[in-house]
């Protein structure tokens, strides 16, 4: 049997816009992988929790924007797990699940220049794959020829979420910065308004 490659895309997700979805798109149609599952995280602890929906309402955004394409899974797994949730504990607990999976993480450059920080990341680089997006002002890190990092030349893609909630706030229509379901969602909802 072979097995399944799943990158794994951590983030808040709030809200989940073009961006996002360009670069899964990129990440399992231009790498070796079968899946990509988005993994909506919970509150960051270094983030501002008054800017942040609440976790069903960017998991529910997340479900709009994937829709039906079967490249593409979301997971909540980290709303069960002990906050704050730690990178290497939701990969290994996605592993014990999923025993015939081989999972990815997907990160972007800037998270691998600050990865010494992060919990157990040798226990990272050595049980699991990166692979690693460019973002803007970060070109390399100590770990960039690190033989578990592999960089990938994906568009450098400057859209973020911060944007798109103070673009709403100010009541802009940016329609087209986000997947057309999200978009309509957020919009009846009347979300970051």
């Amino acid at each position: 049997m072979n097995t399944l490659r799943v990158g794994l895309f951590f983030g808040s997700f709030n809200p989940v816009h073009i961006g996002h979805m360009m670069l899964a798109n990129y990440m399992v149609e231009f790498t070796d992988l079968n899946e990509l599952w988005f993994v909506v995280s919970p509150h960051n602890p270094l983030k501002e929790k008054k800017t942040l929906l609440a976790d069903h309402h960017r998991l529910d955004l997340v479900y709009q924007a994937v829709d039906d394409d079967p490249r593409f899974r979301v997971s909540d797994i980290e709303f069960r797990m002990p906050q704050p949730s730690y990178t290497i504990d939701t990969m290994i607990r996605l592993s014990e699940k999923h025993s015939n999976y081989e999972f990815s993480l997907i990160c972007g450059m800037d998270s691998l220049e600050s990865l010494h920080k992060w919990k157990n990341y040798e226990q990272l680089l050595r049980d699991y794959r990166l692979l690693v997006y460019p973002r803007k002002g970060f070109t390399a890190s100590r770990f960039t020829h690190h033989p578990s990092v592999q960089v990938v030349q994906a568009p450098e893609i400057e859209v973020s979420s911060s944007f798109i909630r103070h673009a709403v706030s100010v009541g802009k229509n940016i329609q087209y910065f986000m997947p057309p379901k999200a978009f309509a969602y957020m919009t009846e909802m009347h979300f970051y308004e």
